[in-house]
């Protein structure tokens, strides 16, 4: 480990410098590598990383960028590494930190396409993926549990996170109906019984096991992240021409009514409406992309879904295998270059769903930062975490149902997917391992029972 990635030991705030971009660069194209789990899983991963071994945030600066992104439409994970990108070097480290976070899950599923669309059968992935899909319920369970014992510190937030998980699982309310609820709840008791939403480290200090962090509670916003309406005027102009430019050239080039420029469409909207994460959209997506379009066919989209349960990267990276597979069966280019096809589709698509949370991220940035040491902005935030802990945990549940029992509850138990998960919770839970190490051991077993 390099000097600029060792936990801080200071006693008190560091200049942001101390975090080369280098250091960043390579910590964010490992994290884009390591990203298993789902949204839950991920923001485990980010938090382990910066907020307990690197020490470059604070757990109450990583919380409140969370809180933010967790009301955005999008994968929220994404966002919050574009978010910590963008805190420490500016601009480009936002872009980097967010493409990099995406890109190695693009080019992975646009290669398990082409071979699901060309080969067929997959026995050898399907094996990996036995053994996989126990490993990422037991990392979103032990999400669950890390971001819940530093989030729930008092009675009334544990009553959040207990009342979030019965709406989710049994009164199947949506998520965002759950996040204004829970917003609510936050700005009504910030004002009746603030220190009923505290989440510790209220001293202003960054407390932690490493000691100060580099960007630390009482570390100034530094002067890029700070407001000003010239920069934010460029962002919404710049972006506004990021996605009217390819929208403009697929009208005109290739026709209102053609399968990339609907692509191209249809995934705005998609982007716009992620409220909840991607399993809140999925309905929608599917209802557009099998149902209206017929760009690849319902058993298709269950794969697809599987492909990106179980690849690093946000879930919603489903679309780029909605977008190679309708890329080629479509034959965009012809016959002859179904591969080009699929991969233009799938890039297009993913341009399309991540660009909106680059800028809701650039744009509001610098109104969150602004928004730290105050109470009717913090305690609602506060209150919507606790939320999101409760359906983190039906998302752990969501898991586990459909790995142990495949078939449904009427079905039979799976045993050996119960003794992996297992195995990883016990990784995880009490030797701590590494979770690429975990995902990369369960893969393993899963493949070695396949053959056997």
């Amino acid at each position: 480990m390099k000097e600029s990635d060792a936990p801080c030991q200071h006693s008190g705030p560091v200049n942001l410098a101390s975090v080369s971009f280098w250091s960043a660069f390579r910590f964010w194209l490992k994290l884009g590598f390591i990203s298993f789990g789902g949204p839950a899983g991920q923001i485990a991963i980010m938090h382990r990383e910066l907020v307990e071994e690197r020490r470059w945030i604070s757990e109450r600066r990583f919380l409140h960028a969370l809180n933010y992104c967790m009301l955005l439409p999008g994968p929220e994970a994404q966002q919050l590494a574009t978010y910590l990108g963008w805190l420490m070097h500016r601009t480009i480290g936002g872009i980097v930190a967010g493409v990099l976070f995406v890109l190695p899950s693009l080019l992975i599923l646009i290669a398990l396409s082409w071979i699901y669309v060309t080969f067929g059968a997959m026995p050898l992935v399907a094996g990996l993926f036995y053994g996989i899909k126990p490993a990422v319920t037991a990392i979103v369970l032990q999400a669950t549990h890390r971001i819940g014992s530093r989030a729930l510190k008092s009675t009334m937030l544990w009553a959040i996170a207990a009342a979030s998980f019965l709406a989710f699982f049994a009164l199947n309310l949506p998520f965002p109906l759950i996040v204004a609820a829970a917003a609510l709840i936050g700005y009504v008791g910030g004002h009746r019984a603030p220190g009923s939403f505290m989440v510790g480290g209220e001293d202003g200090h960054g407390s932690g096991p490493g000691g100060a962090a580099l960007i630390d509670d009482a570390t100034p916003t530094p002067p890029h992240a700070q407001f000003g309406w010239l920069r934010l005027l460029l962002v919404v102009f710049v972006g506004g021409l990021l996605w009217a430019i390819p929208m403009v050239l697929l009208a005109v080039g290739l026709g209102w009514d053609h399968t990339l420029t609907q692509m191209g469409w249809f995934f705005t909207k998609a982007a716009l409406v992620t409220f909840g994460g991607a399993y809140a959209v999925l309905p929608y997506v599917y209802q557009g992309t099998v149902e209206h379009y017929s760009w690849l066919t319902p058993v298709q989209m269950i794969d697809g879904l599987a492909l990106g349960e179980t690849t690093p990267g946000p879930l919603i990276m489903v679309v780029a295998f909605v977008g190679f597979v309708g890329g080629h069966a479509k034959e965009l280019f012809g016959p002859d270059h179904l591969f080009l096809a699929g991969t233009v589709a799938a890039g297009l698509v993913t341009w399309f769903t991540f660009l909106p949370s680059f800028l809701f991220i650039l744009i509001g940035g610098p109104l969150v930062e602004a928004t730290r040491g105050e109470l009717k902005f913090t305690v609602p935030l506060t209150a919507i975490t606790a939320a999101v802990v409760g359906v983190i945990l039906n998302l752990a549940l969501f898991f586990g149902y459909h790995v142990l029992w495949p078939a449904g509850f009427g079905g039979a138990f799976d045993w050996v997917a119960a003794l992996i998960a297992l195995a990883a919770s016990v990784a995880l839970f009490r030797f701590k391992l590494n979770v690429i190490h975990v995902i990369a051991g369960c893969a393993v077993i899963g493949l070695l029972i396949r053959l056997l």
